[in-house]
């Protein structure tokens, strides 16, 4: 099955690549690498602002993760053409703003993860990084970069 027949059945539209925020570019490949800057959590096309373990839950988190997984695979499709072009999904790292007692960034990255093992299957299977910060852009929840591997 297409990648994108599975994000067909998943009700999932891709977004456009959204304008870079500072002095960096949406995204670089080298090889058969591609790597991809890190996208915030928006929410209603505005940054899905707040703190995990102060406002926000790990429910909510995993959907920001989710959200942030599906314009990170619209860029990753703008930048090979075809996402049947993935060989695999290598690494994703995440950065979860959160209050020093929290711990369940691991969680709230699941969200991001198991959207990308749904659309890649086996393919999809990636090392992973859930970071813990104090803040991230524009006050977003959760910031994820990924890096793949094209065919």
């Amino acid at each position: 099955m297409s990648v994108y027949d599975t994000l067909s059945q998943l009700g999932i539209t891709l977004p456009p690549v959204a304008v870079p925020a500072a002095a960096y570019v949406p995204f670089v490949q080298t090889g058969k690498l591609v790597f991809l800057s890190g996208h915030i959590a928006k929410k209603d096309g505005k940054p899905w602002v707040g703190q995990l373990g102060a406002g926000i839950s790990t429910a909510e988190g995993q959907a920001a993760a989710r959200a942030v997984a599906i314009d990170l695979l619209g860029t990753l499709h703008a930048a090979t053409g075809d996402l049947n072009n993935v060989a695999r999904i290598v690494k994703v790292m995440s950065l979860v703003n959160s209050t020093p007692t929290f711990t369940e960034q691991h969680l709230v990255t699941n969200g991001a993860s198991e959207l990308i093992g749904q659309v890649f299957g086996a393919a999809g299977a990636h090392a992973r990084s859930a970071f813990g910060v104090a803040q991230v852009p524009l006050g977003a929840c959760v910031e994820i970069e990924l890096i793949a591997e094209l065919k």
